[in-house]
């Protein structure tokens, strides 16, 4: 796998995908500079080497060339993260783009206008990939977020760096982190699954089945298996077409000895809101007009003493609904679990939009082993599938 330390970038222009696809607020300022910071280790490499860096990315998903996503609202926070000066060129291609490339010198930074203005990115168009590619010597993919899309900046553009393309460090260290879970774990390796469907995890469930020795789910997958248990669910959410898949995963798991672990208890409540009456129940019986929305205490009990005995856990997808703080304590709590597990020397990742911003909202993320950036990416490596952004290097 080659990354970026296999290169000297003296004197090369790197053309380098990142995915600063961030939030921004009503003036647009930039609210959350993670993605920013993940990069920054690939391209102060670049510019120690004495190379320069010409940077491209997407933001949101314009129709045309909205101002409201150019690029250029970023380039303050980009140059305050990267503590350097970054240029800014009002177009990602043609004479505009080109220009600012070749003045480009040295040790310094230029941030493309934002790809999607152009149809061409997402449908992988080979010319506008070709025109990219034309930019620079050496071509870097560091955008996992996005590694899932066979876009022309992500995949197509590759083709046209036979010998000088490589993985940034972001993007090595997110396939490392999910190599080391799904191919070089050390056991006993827990994966714990939540949120509201069975029906957006069974691909994942059924690839890593053969990886893991535990698996926990949780949220509001809980309540399909439990009611294809011929358990009362009350108002829960339930995918009654997917009973007859839920019993079919717990009879594959028991046929290959991996545990799994479903909530005996929930916090059930009388209505979606922090106002909500509630009171503990098991997790088979819960009365009419009432729904679960968390794990109860002894779920968390029992969740704990497996968290603790694990050496890997992959954690993608809440316990409950931990945006309404009365319903957060099931999340927070296996959070709490999984970085003591940490601290003792377990390996986790984590990953999934939801469990992402858990760990962020609660002040856990410094305490996991890895924390993902890409969800959709994650999620289609875990399901088993060859994403097309690391293909491209690779092959």
């Amino acid at each position: 796998m080659k990354t970026i330390n296999d290169f000297n970038f003296k004197d090369k222009k790197a053309i380098v995908r990142v995915d600063f696809n961030v939030p921004l607020d009503e003036n647009f300022n930039v609210t959350d500079t993670n993605r920013i910071e993940g990069a920054k280790p690939t391209i102060d490499k670049i510019l120690a080497d004495g190379g320069s860096v010409i940077l491209m990315s997407h933001l949101g998903r314009p129709k045309g060339k909205e101002e409201k996503y150019s690029l250029q609202h970023i380039v303050k926070t980009v140059s305050d993260v990267l503590g350097v000066p970054v240029q800014f060129a009002s177009d990602c291609r043609g004479e505009i783009a080109s220009n600012a490339a070749a003045k480009l010198l040295p040790r310094q930074v230029l941030l493309l206008e934002n790809l999607r203005y152009y149809p061409e990115e997402e449908a992988g168009d080979v010319a506008f990939a070709k025109e990219l590619a034309s930019l620079g010597d050496i071509y870097v993919n560091d955008a996992f977020g996005t590694a899932h899309r066979a876009h022309a900046s992500t995949t197509i553009i590759a083709q046209f760096f036979p010998e000088n393309k490589c993985f940034g460090l972001l993007l090595a260290k997110e396939i490392e982190s999910l190599n080391k879970v799904l191919n070089n774990s050390v056991k006993p390796v827990t994966a714990v699954l939540g949120g509201s469907k069975v029906s957006s995890k069974i691909t994942v469930i059924e690839n890593i089945l053969d990886k893991v020795d535990h698996m926990i789910i949780g949220g509001g997958m809980t309540f399909t298996f439990v009611k294809a248990l011929g358990g009362k669910i009350g108002d829960s959410i339930c995918e009654d077409d997917k009973m007859e898949l839920a019993l079919e995963i717990l009879k594959k798991a028991k046929e290959k000895g991996v545990q799994i672990h479903i909530p005996v208890d929930v916090v059930a409540a009388d209505s979606f809101s922090n106002d909500a009456n509630t009171q503990i129940v098991d997790v088979k019986e819960i009365p009419n007009g009432w729904q679960g929305l968390d794990a109860g205490p002894k779920s968390l009990e029992n969740f704990r003493k497996v968290i603790m005995e694990s050496k890997t856990i992959l954690w993608n997808g809440p316990l409950g609904v931990f945006e309404l703080e009365k319903f957060a304590n099931g999340t927070i709590k296996l959070g709490e679990y999984i970085a003591e597990a940490t601290a003792n020397g377990a390996f986790s990742l984590v990953g999934g939009g939801d469990s992402v911003s858990a760990v962020k909202q609660f002040g856990l993320e410094d305490k996991m082993s890895y924390v993902s950036t890409g969800g959709g990416a994650m999620l289609e490596m875990l399901e088993g599938q060859t994403l097309p952004g690391i293909e491209a290097i690779l092959s």
